[in-house]
């Protein structure tokens, strides 16, 4: 059986992403209880369901801090399981909530919605810890269901190296493992021929061909990652996000995330996303 959990903060989209599951012919349940899983799936077993796409959060109560050990349960039995956890700054919560005028979850009348949002995290710390993270602060409902899609087709014996371009301006984000600063190169947005383009765009690409930092730049990053991946490797990881940031996540961000995803696929497998671009 082949099994993916979705868990995360309230309002961060896991309803979007397990009706991308279900879209891809899985067998869903929304709000499961952590403790009814193993009984779940051994009814879903019975009856020959081979791929299963359960959510699971705080709605469920504090069983949800049980999960984790359920999930090692679950590999010992031979389940292929695998967790994805959607997280959300805390500020793009809150005018989630106002907006939509729902309830959080752990609101009893004396805690302020950040507090919810707060002791939310808390009880998901252990949770976030295993689970492959999308940072959803900055994406639309499109851009989220790529990215789950994508998710969902990877070959899960294998370490995914996830290359990740952003905008400093629109905070760091949260699923970053590794981030690395490129504010520092020349800028192509104050070139008025380059600033409509972006990272993948040919002007742009010789601009900063030609630009002997971002060769360097380029360098450094792709040896420090060549030199550290064997021991993420040896962790047992499953993914690893290294993000890319420079002012805005439009050119010098968007150029160097895909010249290393060029370098290392033809040696491990690879993820690129585009934070600014993707959530046009």
């Amino acid at each position: 059986m082949q099994l993916f959990l979705i868990s995360g903060l309230s309002g961060s989209g896991k309803s979007v992403a397990l009706k991308v599951l279900e879209d891809s012919g899985y067998y869903c349940v929304d709000n499961l209880p952590a403790e009814l899983l193993p009984a779940l799936i051994n009814t879903l077993q019975q009856a020959d369901c081979h791929k299963t796409a359960v959510s699971i959060d705080v709605r469920g109560g504090k069983s949800v801090q049980e999960l984790p050990l359920h999930i090692a349960q679950l590999k010992q039995n031979v389940i292929d399981v695998h967790l994805l956890f959607l997280d959300t700054q805390t500020d793009e919560l809150v005018k989630r909530f106002s907006e939509t005028r729902r309830r959080h979850p752990l609101s009893n009348g004396n805690r302020t919605l950040p507090e919810c949002i707060q002791l939310e995290r808390e009880v998901l710390t252990e949770l976030s810890a295993i689970g492959h993270h999308i940072d959803t602060t900055e994406l639309n409902a499109n851009a989220l269901r790529a990215w789950v899609k994508n998710f969902i087709n990877l070959d899960r014996a294998r370490l995914t190296l996830l290359f990740e371009s952003f905008g400093f301006k629109h905070g760091i984000p949260l699923d970053a493992d590794l981030v690395f600063d490129v504010r520092c190169l020349p800028n192509p947005h104050y070139n008025p021929v380059l600033k409509p383009l972006t990272g993948r765009d040919a002007p742009v690409i010789e601009y900063l061909e030609n630009t002997p930092d971002a060769q360097k730049m380029f360098t450094d990053i792709r040896q420090f990652v060549h030199n550290w991946l064997p021991c993420y490797i040896a962790d047992n990881r499953s993914y690893l996000t290294v993000a890319i940031g420079c002012t805005g996540g439009q050119h010098r961000s968007v150029y160097l995330v895909e010249k290393l995803a060029q370098y290392f696929h033809s040696e491990q497998q690879v993820l690129v996303r585009h934070r600014a671009l993707d959530s046009r």
